[in-house]
């Protein structure tokens, strides 16, 4: 850890360090932040992150002013990052959130709009004249239909986070990408009217769009949630059977949560306890259909607890279900929680089985 006695603020700068090598941030510049910054003290982290955002965003200008785009792309990415990074210990209610999210969203539109295959930025109509926010941004090198990834955040998400990590993966590899803010999240709305709904309802609308589009290969539409949007996207994958493929970065989080909860309300506890609960669903059903091959990626460190997940998966393939799972250990780092501390080492597995799964030819999608 950076500060060892503020595990926030370390593991904060975990984050945004590990980005440098998808290009998000660069090491020099994070070490030469983090040293202006006072452990716990809220107004220099924003400050600071926020100084070394607007450098990299009058940079990024500064290239596009002279037709350098692809420095440009790379210094609105970093800044987008910082800007993100610099509000995240900001109150609620503190006025200056507002404007450095807004800093964040302008910087990621810039990144999308000069793709060199042009990026971009979707409303999807979804419920009672709502609508979901979202990036599309088109596999490089595809001439017919292409294979897309949805990728989904939870609470607190922002599409700008995707961005900032999976891009280079998704491109690398010949997939497109569609990276959304569900209902309440990012800029999408935040009324009463949207957030009642189920995020499966706004997640297959997304699909809708997808096959709507006409350069989408909807055979091959997979859906990827890391954190807490891993039970989004298992339960989206559930419900909707247009999806091939599905991943959980850091865990099938509804099917631990209901077992979790079930336990409790038994008055049971323990690991014991748990185990058995996994069981006794997995042969009556209660654990819920794995409806297209799933794959469950999970961090040594994660706070979500091993055994009980590896556990579930041994249950949900004895149902038939086919369901991997990747445990990132310690040694070879990737093993915070969704892989903070190595999201390259993360996404490259991820992205691989992703692509071997879709059929999709490594080889084609780097020429």
């Amino acid at each position: 850890m950076h500060w060892p006695d503020n595990e926030d603020y370390s593991l904060q700068f975990m984050r945004v360090l590990g980005a440098a090598q998808e290009g998000s941030s660069t090491i020099s510049e994070c070490f030469l932040t983090a040293s202006r910054i006072v452990p716990g003290d809220d107004e220099s982290w924003y400050r600071e992150w926020n100084a070394i955002a607007d450098a990299n965003k009058a940079r990024g200008d500064l290239a596009r002013a002279a037709d350098n785009l692809t420095s440009a792309r790379s210094n609105w990415l970093r800044a987008s990052n910082y800007y993100r990074t610099s509000e995240i210990f900001l109150k609620l209610d503190d006025r200056r959130r507002t404007a450095v999210l807004e800093k964040m969203r302008a910087c990621s539109d810039l990144v999308v709009m000069h793709q060199p295959l042009g990026g971009e930025r979707v409303r999807i109509p979804c419920f009672e004249g709502g609508f979901v926010e979202a990036y599309f941004l088109r596999a490089p090198g595809s001439d017919g239909p292409a294979p897309v990834v949805v990728c989904v955040g939870g609470q607190g998400h922002f599409k700008d986070a995707h961005l900032h990590t999976l891009l280079r993966q998704a491109h690398a590899r010949g997939l497109s990408l569609l990276l959304v803010d569900l209902p309440g999240q990012g800029a999408s709305p935040r009324n009463k009217a949207s957030v009642r709904y189920e995020v499966e309802t706004a997640i297959s609308c997304c699909v809708d769009y997808l096959i709507a589009r006409g350069d989408v290969d909807e055979r091959r539409i997979a859906i990827f949630g890391d954190g807490l949007g891993a039970a989004f996207a298992s339960r989206a994958a559930n419900l909707d059977d247009r999806f091939a493929v599905s991943v959980s970065d850091a865990g099938i989080w509804d099917m631990h949560e209901r077992v979790s909860r079930m336990t409790w309300m038994s008055g049971k506890d323990g690991k014991d306890a748990i185990a058995a609960e996994i069981r006794r669903m997995g042969r009556h059903g209660g654990l819920g259909q794995v409806r297209c091959p799933t794959l469950v990626t999970f961090g040594e460190r994660d706070w979500l607890d091993i055994v009980h997940a590896i556990e579930m998966c041994r249950v949900l393939r004895e149902t038939g279900a086919d369901v991997t799972l990747k445990v990132f250990s310690t040694d070879e780092t990737a093993a915070s929680h969704a892989q903070a501390d190595n999201p390259t080492i993360g996404n490259e597995f991820v992205f691989d089985w992703i692509a071997t799964r879709l059929g999709v030819s490594q080889s084609a999608g780097a020429s």
